[in-house]
């Protein structure tokens, strides 16, 4: 059963991204922002949108640092963020009389921005690069991506959130080497980074929250294990790095669209119930182009993708693989393996239940093993288990010990054992899954090696135990001594 729950989110998110219009791109609102800047093109995409303003002189002052309160409020309007009723942040030098109070306040809010140690926020100070990165990742959701490669020299300051900027190309370094995290950004830099990260930022991502995945908080977000696509980047991004301060409620799922094609992946969350139970979800993901831009449809589901069993064998002891049904119906005469890895093969199960392969070898051997495929939720595999046949066993004691007689089962409907008269040897037929044990006449001791001290150390032979594993009709036999140690 599949249970769509979300469609055409592209073009949700292309219709909220407010594209340049051709009359913006014409204006030239400022005298000091020519066409040939390589700013301008964002300067007057903003100021048509009345996200940034001039100055009463008719310019802009692109070479000017943008402060620390021109960039929340700048950032508060592109977002959308509501600043109608907003709770002081309780910065010391920004009052409710400061112009930028209410963008501050709802970014705070929001956790995208915050202050210094001394309690104060410095609205009039110059942004640096590596606090315009912080804020930038955060107020557009930029898409996070694991195993970030750092080209810069920059002794400190390369955060994670310049790393995304930098991958995504919402800004370049100073130098090919270099980010300079510490330097101001100027009017016209900002310009250009906002737009850009407004772009990647509504273009490339989806995000849901627990609620929308029917959880009260998300607790780990896993792609499909046997094959990565690559058609969508799956990652749980916190609401908080601060683990005093998480609210799980407010954690999200981010899904960064990377080209065409369909993926799996998982959620692992609570309900929303009282007693908070651990619940996985199944998500398939397809992504398809249209106008040039991904658009994404999600779907809950429980498809489950075949699965390798492995074999510990080589191509040059395998002759050829047939499967069947447990109750020999053929399903495959010759069966398409392949190689897992330099010592094991593989061949793939398409559905659940139980099966017998037959390895035929070489050298004119064969082997049978039962197979067991189940599906289990919140995983987009099948869990295998499997059994190489082995209905007969074969355990050896030392003929040195004397064993005595031996005391077996009654009627036993695990296994037959018997005793080769005359020797240590003993034959056990396996019948039905279980285990059981004898219990030889004398205790055999034998030397285990030296404890503590260099004092010799025995172990106790008291008798056998026998186990019968059973996948369908397919039986493994094994034992082991029951064996007590000195100590």
């Amino acid at each position: 059963m599949m249970k769509k729950i979300l469609t055409a989110i592209g073009a949700l998110l292309l219709a909220c991204s407010l594209p340049l219009s051709g009359t913006a791109a014409s204006n030239q609102p400022f005298a000091d922002v020519p066409p040939t800047k390589h700013f301008a093109q964002a300067v007057n995409d903003l100021a048509a949108r009345n996200i940034i303003g001039g100055y009463p002189d008719g310019t802009y002052r692109p070479g000017n640092s943008i402060t620390r309160g021109q960039a929340a409020a700048i950032i508060a309007k592109m977002t959308g963020l509501d600043m109608t009723d907003v709770k002081n942040p309780g910065f010391k030098d920004v009052t409710t009389a400061n112009g930028y109070y209410k963008a501050i306040a709802a970014m705070a809010q929001q956790e995208i921005i915050g202050g210094y140690p001394d309690g104060t926020y410095k609205p009039n100070a110059p942004i640096s690069r590596k606090h315009m990165a912080a804020i930038l990742v955060k107020a557009f959701n930029l898409p996070r991506a694991a195993n970030l490669k750092n080209p810069f020299e920059d002794p400190v300051g390369i955060t994670e959130e310049i790393l995304i900027i930098y991958k995504f190309g919402i800004t370049t370094g100073t130098t090919p080497t270099t980010f300079s995290p510490n330097a101001f950004i100027t009017r016209g830099q900002a310009a250009k980074m906002l737009q850009a990260a407004e772009r990647v930022g509504t273009s490339k991502n989806v995000s849901m929250s627990p609620a929308d995945l029917g959880m009260s908080t998300v607790r780990s977000v896993e792609e499909e294990v046997e094959v990565k696509s690559k058609v969508v980047n799956a990652v749980l991004v916190k609401h908080s790095k601060d683990f005093s301060k998480q609210d799980f409620s407010k954690d999200k799922v981010q899904l960064t669209l990377l080209k065409e094609g369909k993926a799996v992946f998982f959620v692992r969350g609570q309900d929303s119930g009282e007693e908070r139970e651990t619940i996985y979800k199944q998500y398939q993901a397809e992504v398809v182009k249209v106008d040039g831009e991904l658009k994404l449809t999600l779907e809950e589901t429980n498809v489950v993708q075949p699965t390798n069993f492995r074999f510990n064998l080589s191509d040059a002891e395998i002759k050829r693989i047939s499967l069947t049904a447990m109750d020999g119906e053929p399903l495959v005469e010759r069966v398409e393996f392949s190689s897992c890895n330099s010592s094991e093969r593989c061949l793939t199960i398409e559905g659940p239940g139980q099966y017998i392969a037959t390895v035929y070898l070489t050298d004119g051997d064969k082997k049978r093993y039962g197979i067991e495929a189940t599906a289990r939720q919140g995983q987009d595999h099948y869990d295998i288990r499997y059994l190489e046949e082995r209905i007969t066993y074969v355990h050896r004691e030392d003929e040195q010990h004397n064993l005595g007689k031996i005391s077996y089962p009654k009627d036993s409907v695990v296994a037959a054992i018997t005793r080769d008269k005359g020797t240590n040897v003993f034959r056990v037929t396996g019948k039905k899954a279980g285990s059981l044990s004898i219990d030889y006449e004398h205790t055999a001791t034998e030397p285990s090696g030296l404890g503590p001290g260099e004092y010799p150390q025995y172990r106790h032979i008291e008798g056998l135990y026998v186990r019968v594993d059973q996948i369908g009709t397919i039986i493994n036999v094994w034992t082991k001594q029951l064996v007590q140690s000195e100590h």
